[in-house]
């Protein structure tokens, strides 16, 4: 899967089945060249014109299941993940 692929996918957190946004970004260890998280950016401010609130990081361990459309994430506490 490409990382165009990804950026298609919506994030929804299976403990609350909330939607968390569509991936942003990825972060990758440099060394082994695998997944370390993926980032999707927080609400917009203002219509999406002036930038974005807050990140949220996910961890590639809290990843349920990749599927064709969405990306299921585990994560307990949302708030303790968002990071600025």
């Amino acid at each position: 899967m490409r990382m165009s692929e990804l950026k298609c996918l919506e994030v929804i957190n299976v403990c609350d089945c909330k939607r968390l946004g569509f991936v942003g970004d990825i972060e990758f260890d440099q060394c082994t060249g695998k997944i370390k998280c993926l980032i999707v950016p927080g609400p917009g401010n203002f219509l999406g014109f002036l930038g974005h609130e807050k990140e949220l990081f996910i961890p590639f361990e809290d990843i349920c299941q990749i599927g064709d459309d969405i990306i299921l994430v585990e994560i307990k506490d949302r708030d303790k993940d968002k990071k600025k």
